[in-house]
């Protein structure tokens, strides 16, 4: 059994619940070993990062902030998943990479630094070299992420409130908005500048995704202008209409889909600031889920299927 002293009295993330992993599990619901639910081709992520080719996707089990609308909330309340270690985790990234990926892409991952970590180190000097992306919901402890330096290519961040109200009715997380503010300086201090191929993938960089919540139009507005007076161009947003009730919860607006109408103000609003590296969704993709089956594949075994399957 692996052991990181960071699991004996667990602070890597934010939560900061200070527990012996070996013995019982934190806020994540996850003991030290690590589990991973899914090891896929993905193709519905942004398009320097899918590519032709698609994104070598790894779903981690549990979640450190468990939002209550979560839309993979079956593996982030760490009830699916298998036990795997660092070894096993970096011949899974070379897995991928045989499949012809563009890159490694470790989603959910804040609560298992210190594994990934080393799993990365091992399957770098296997002969992994295609970029790893590190796919948070940006509640990270920037002493955590420090560890990650050199290791992560491309953080693909969230950024998912600007009111700390909001947050902590939603996800139990009074200091989101600071943290989240740290950790993306973190990561641009790592990456820096966006950095691409002559293919136009990316090789390098950070990119910021909002997901836009119903009735929220006015906090996804600062979310924008935050990052775009922070970072300007030098970073790319990602504006995201897909939010998909998956069952039901206590706040009735978030058991409808997001007014397409919003969505539109939200997209002029950045346009009006001076936005120009942004990703942003057409109008029919709120009628689409982009979840996954998380069903072992790629972990239990060596079958890679793509995100459709």
């Amino acid at each position: 059994m692996e052991k990181f002293i960071e699991y004996e009295n667990c602070n890597i993330c934010p939560r900061n619940c200070n527990i012996n992993r070996y013995k019982s599990v934190g806020y994540c619901k996850m003991p030290a070993q690590l589990y991973a639910s899914r090891a896929s081709i993905h193709m519905w992520e942004e398009p320097p990062i899918s590519g032709e080719n698609g994104s070598g996707t790894v779903f981690f089990t549990g979640c450190n902030l468990k939002c209550i609308y979560c839309q993979n909330y079956e593996i982030a309340l760490g009830s699916y998943g298998e036990e795997i270690n660092s070894e096993k985790l970096a011949d899974i990234y070379l897995n991928l990479q045989k499949n012809n990926v563009h890159n490694i892409n470790l989603v959910t991952p804040s609560h298992y630094i210190p594994t990934i970590r080393k799993s990365l180190i091992i399957a770098k000097k296997m002969g992994l070299n295609i970029p790893v992306v590190y796919n948070t919901s940006s509640y990270d402890n920037v002493d955590s992420l420090k560890t990650l330096r050199g290791l992560v290519d491309i953080y693909l961040a969230d950024f998912k409130y600007f009111n700390d109200d909001i947050s902590k009715k939603y996800s139990n997380a009074k200091d989101y908005v600071e943290v989240a503010k740290s950790a993306i300086k973190e990561m641009y201090n790592q990456v820096g500048i966006n950095q691409f191929d002559e293919n136009e993938m990316m090789k390098s960089g950070v990119i910021v995704r909002h997901l836009m919540l119903p009735d929220h139009l006015e906090d996804s507005k600062k979310i924008v202008k935050y990052l775009y007076s922070e970072y300007k161009d030098n970073i790319y947003l990602s504006l995201m209409n897909q939010f998909t009730p998956v069952r039901k919860v206590k706040y009735e607006n978030l058991n409808k889909k997001i007014s397409i109408k919003d969505y539109d103000k939200l997209i002029d609003y950045a346009i009006s600031l001076g936005v120009e590296n942004a990703f942003i969704q057409e109008g029919d993709t709120v009628d689409e889920s982009f979840i996954p089956s998380f069903n072992l594949s790629g972990i239990k075994d060596n079958k890679i299927l793509k995100s459709n399957d």
